[in-house]
């Protein structure tokens, strides 16, 4: 759980800084940027709680 919560952190101050970074200078390259490290983190976070669903059923 520790480790998710570091991912969440470092990942709302990365979305949260290129958002910042678009509003200042309008370039979309940033958008891009915070799309792709939100999808990766949304990809990160259910693939470990699916190895920690399976880790509760192996110990059933």
């Amino acid at each position: 759980m520790l480790l998710l919560r570091i991912v969440g952190i470092l990942t709302a101050i990365t979305i949260g800084s290129g958002l910042v970074a678009w509003l200042f200078t309008r370039d979309r390259r940033y958008l891009v940027l915070s799309g792709r490290v939100a999808k990766v983190a949304l990809i990160f976070s259910l693939v470990v709680l699916v190895l920690m669903m399976a880790e509760r059923l192996i110990i059933l």
